[in-house]
């Protein structure tokens, strides 16, 4: 049988500690052919020269061309979204810079995404620290309703898309890329998006690769005090919901009756919304958080954007 062919966004930036590992995980990919697109922030690390090596030395990479300053993932891969064509693949997959594949991590997504006739995949992954700590992130509660206004799919590593949904959001990204410049994640956007338009996604109960903990990390493991102190902060400021917001009006969501309600970030549609918990965050624990959360901007609001 003729092995899918999958295109890998790989976003860069002082990556030079991890990138071999990294690539070789990739390489190491079973039953599937793959071609890493790499697009370089600009580091001070050498990543650059590093990965023009890997280039130059294995036609199974292209490395996009350097010197842009995107100052974080996100536009990172909204450029390499944008500049990659994605002609002749069966998926496109992200991948940070840092982690470890399991061998196995794309061809069951294939398998995956073929039985549930998805167009999006993401999974569970194993974070693991340089002390030899490893822990389980489980994202593959049942979705709900409206999880996609409040939270991604699971980690963006786990990405694995059909290239006819790829190229959907290629298309939006390049029409729209001065209204995309506020948007947090690039892989909570997709996840919206393939909902919003009606695309399955599927979240598989499996730990597809070790998700590497480290200081450098951008998003990381919503783990331990700071981690928590990080979180109350961004709720009492408002940025969760104001994200919210952006996401329902990228989306064309604003008529929508239950996005009507709290869109205008009033505190009537707060306490309302809070009451809504379990149609819009998986886990049974975000769902009780949700809950306080809305209470307390409902009290510290209105938000608006």
């Amino acid at each position: 049988m003729k092995q899918p062919r999958i295109a890998v966004l790989l976003a860069a930036y002082n990556g030079k500690e991890w990138l071999h590992e990294q690539l070789v995980s990739i390489w190491n990919q079973v039953e599937v052919s793959v071609h890493v697109f790499i697009s370089v922030d600009q580091s001070n690390d050498g990543t650059e020269f590093l990965v023009d090596d890997f280039a130059s030395k294995d036609a199974r990479i292209t490395v996009l061309p350097h010197g842009q300053k995107f100052g974080g993932a996100v536009s990172n891969f909204f450029r390499l979204i944008d500049d990659v064509s994605f002609d002749g693949f069966d998926y496109v997959s992200f991948s940070d810079q840092d982690d470890i594949w399991s061998p196995d991590k794309l061809s069951r997504a294939n398998c995956k995404m073929l039985e549930m006739g998805a167009d999006g995949y993401s999974s569970n992954v194993t974070a693991f620290w340089p002390s030899g700590r490893q822990m389980l992130i489980k994202k593959s509660q049942p979705q709900r309703e409206w999880d996609f206004l409040f939270e991604a799919g699971g980690p963006g590593c786990t990405y694995v898309m059909t290239v006819k949904l790829a190229q959907i959001i290629q298309q939006y990204i390049h029409k729209h890329q001065t209204a995309l410049k506020d948007v947090w994640l690039h892989d909570w956007f997709c996840y919206s998006f393939s909902r919003a338009k009606g695309f399955k996604w599927f979240i598989d109960d499996y730990s597809s690769l070790m998700y590497r903990q480290h200081l450098y990390n951008q998003v990381g493991v919503n783990s331990g005090w700071k981690a928590l102190l990080y979180r109350v902060r961004q709720i009492v400021g408002g940025q969760g919901i104001k994200q919210s917001i952006l996401i329902a009006r990228l989306m064309k969501l604003d008529s929508n009756p239950f996005v009507k309600k709290w869109m205008t970030g009033e505190r009537l549609g707060l306490i309302w919304l809070a009451f809504k918990a379990r149609s819009c965050r998986r886990r049974l624990r975000d769902q009780i958080l949700f809950v306080f959360s809305c209470l307390i901007m409902a009290v510290m609001g209105p938000y608006q954007i």
